[in-house]
């Protein structure tokens, strides 16, 4: 199986954690899947993603319950908490979900954790298709430093690549088509002889590989680092370059760098990925000082742009993560202007052309020649950018279409002026005008 036909281009959807963190239920996965689908599909958003903890049944936040009972078959794999997730009682797991999904011209996804749960270790549960048990492929040594539910998989155990085997031979039965797993990219680059992330890694695309269903793999969290980027490259289709991504300017600002330095390393089923969209209505648990649940994203609009624009002209996975059924016009208008979105799709070579680290300049192509041209103005007040056609190494004239507007702007020649807001951006498409 070739995994990169799974993601020729940027995978688009939406994924439960920044609104519902470790607790999204059945009826809140099933109604974003509903208005994905109604309002966001035609634009290219596919993907519903069930984020952590859909095994645990106590789950209410974002927070972790430490070593808390999980849901488990008797093979040693987590299965969805039947009182959060009703549709999966009598061991119809994900299926219906996925069933129902599908039937919307969707696609389902999960988010795993590395490893064996620790509870198959104490109890020392089978592994399907092994003669060997939980507590003989288990390492102890390998855990997550937030996160008590798994112990890592000794690679060279006997049973160890039995257990994934066994694993996305049942995803596949319950017909998953995305997997994020996680506490494995950040470990991927840990120098501590113990830790065998790298080799963990292998055995998951083995298995996706065997199971004989095409899944996207996500890999997280971030920040990985560029000297694995081959390795990453050849066996996943995304992986995280950052820490969880949050709604603020530092973290947003940050990214231009991370964007900078992985640029040359995007291509057809391999994306590093910036995190999700922290957009519209976040934090869904928390109850605030208005006396609603969850708030709007701190984002201003402006600094909504500049995400939007920088992670399509890199060509970041594009994962929503607000509750889409609260979004307002703004929010829904900037996840749907196509001509934007475009760029996920048809560009390639994207680059930074400029950064003076107050304003930041990026261009692609596409194969109609086209060239798309963002300004970010990082710094704290309005701004008159003005490039030089030699910074951008443009020549010639070109017709200007601002893309955000969805309006023609006129011909330019020897250089590109915008005005633009602090903290955001304008992104241009430029057509040579000999081009017919």
């Amino acid at each position: 199986m070739d995994k990169n036909r799974v993601a020729l281009t940027p995978p688009m959807g939406w994924n439960s954690w920044d609104c519902y963190g470790a607790s999204v239920t059945e009826d809140e996965l099933m109604g974003n899947a509903e208005y994905m689908a109604k309002n966001l599909k035609k634009y290219g958003w596919e993907y519903v993603i069930c984020d952590i903890q859909w095994y645990e049944p106590t789950a209410d936040s974002h927070d972790y319950h430490k070593f808390t009972h999980l849901e488990m078959d008797e093979y040693s794999r987590l299965i969805p908490a039947v009182n959060r997730f009703p549709s999966a009682a009598d061991g119809k797991g994900f299926a219906p979900i996925a069933e129902k999904i599908h039937a919307m011209g969707l696609k389902f996804g999960i988010h795993i954790m590395r490893g064996i749960p620790r509870q198959a270790a104490y109890l020392n549960t089978k592994i399907k298709g092994s003669s060997h048990t939980a507590r003989e492929i288990a390492q102890s040594y390998s855990i997550c430093n937030w996160n008590t539910d798994m112990y890592g998989v000794d690679p060279h155990a006997e049973g160890g690549q039995e257990y994934y085997d066994s694993l996305f031979e049942l995803y596949a039965s319950w017909g998953v088509d995305f997997v994020k797993v996680d506490d494995i990219c950040v470990t991927e680059f840990r120098k501590e002889a113990l830790y065998s992330a790298r080799e963990e890694i292998e055995m998951i695309r083995k298995a996706i590989d065997k199971c004989g269903r095409e899944m996207v793999l996500s890999l997280s969290p971030g920040p990985a680092q560029l000297d694995v980027a081959d390795h990453l490259s050849a066996n996943a289709n995304m992986w995280r370059m950052t820490g969880d991504f949050w709604d603020n300017w530092n973290a947003l600002n940050a990214m231009f760098e991370r964007c900078r330095n992985w640029a040359p390393y995007v291509k057809a089923g391999c994306f590093p990925d910036c995190d999700m969209l922290p957009l519209g209505r976040l934090v869904m648990r928390k109850k605030e000082a208005d006396g609603k649940y969850g708030h709007m994203t701190n984002f201003t609009h402006d600094e909504q742009y500049t995400l939007m624009t920088l992670w399509c002209i890199f060509r970041s996975p594009l994962m929503m993560g607000g509750e889409m059924r609260e979004n307002d016009d703004f929010t829904l208008n900037i996840l749907t202007n196509p001509e934007v979105l475009a760029l996920l799709k048809e560009s390639y070579g994207a680059r930074e052309m400029y950064n003076d680290e107050t304003v930041t300049a990026w261009e692609s192509t596409d194969n109609a020649g086209n060239r798309y041209l963002a300004l970010f103005n990082r710094s704290e007040e309005k701004k008159e950018i003005c490039l030089g056609f030699d910074r951008l190494l443009l020549g010639g004239s070109y017709k200007v279409r601002d893309l955000w507007e969805r309006k023609d702007l006129g011909e330019v020649t020897g250089s590109v002026k915008a005005a633009v807001n602090a903290h955001g951006a304008v992104l241009y498409k430029l057509t040579d005008i000999r081009i017919k």
